[in-house]
């Protein structure tokens, strides 16, 4: 039986929402036009902690809609994810550089690895950091030398927020959702928000990214 996926929201999240002035419309169409909606859109992420299995990490709207579930690495190749949308079909590839300094993720088009479908690259902004911080670069963006987009927050409180290049404008926002029958039954629920015409796929692939970060981080402290 297919499972139901309902969540409650933070108050004053929705299609309807008022948002900061400073939000909308600055992001665009990074990964395709249908993840781009002109009001806010409401994601619901439920990853279940203490599983392997693919969709233990599963992504819906705010009426419970499946959007993208994440197909996880198997035993020993700890290097890709990727994205499937409601079909299953594969929307983008996570792929870490195991060799890279500041931890770099490359991310593709669909279920590709070739340089010609890279959409962008995620990196920290620096080796030792107390709180999250990553830097976008699209792929148009060779020289790296001013992001794209830049991520900031602590994972652990579930408080990142995802901000446009180096201004303050932000693009989306996480919000934490634990209550007593999610830890119980080991899952871990939050939402994020993501402001109008900006891409929701894209951001979905970012809070992939930062789970890999936060799990990365536990295992070699």
């Amino acid at each position: 039986m297919e499972q139901s996926y309902a969540y409650a929201y933070p108050q004053g999240t929705g299609p309807s929402a008022p948002l900061p002035p400073q939000g909308g419309g600055i992001a665009g169409v990074i990964v395709d036009p249908r993840f781009c909606a002109p009001y806010p859109v409401d994601l619901a992420i439920v990853r279940k902690m203490m599983k392997l299995t693919e969709g233990n990490f599963v992504i819906t709207d705010v009426n419970g809609n499946l959007l993208f579930k994440v197909k996880e690495p198997m035993f020993g190749l700890h290097d890709k994810r990727v994205l499937l949308d409601c079909s299953g079909s594969p929307v983008l590839t996570l792929r870490e550089k195991m060799v890279s300094m500041h931890d770099r993720w490359q991310v593709f088009r669909g279920g590709s690895t070739e340089q010609r479908d890279l959409l962008y690259t995620v990196k920290r902004s620096s080796m030792l950091q107390l709180k999250t911080k990553l830097d976008v670069f699209l792929s148009h963006n060779k020289d790296e030398k001013r992001c794209d987009f830049r991520v900031k927050g602590s994972w652990l409180e579930r408080s990142c927020v995802v901000y446009a290049g180096e201004s303050d404008a932000i693009v989306a926002q996480m919000h934490k959702k634990h209550t007593v029958q999610s830890v119980f039954l080991g899952k871990d629920n939050f939402s994020v928000t993501v402001y109008p015409n900006v891409d929701y796929a894209f951001i979905a692939s970012l809070v992939v990214i930062l789970d890999d970060v936060n799990r990365e981080d536990r295992n070699t402290s």
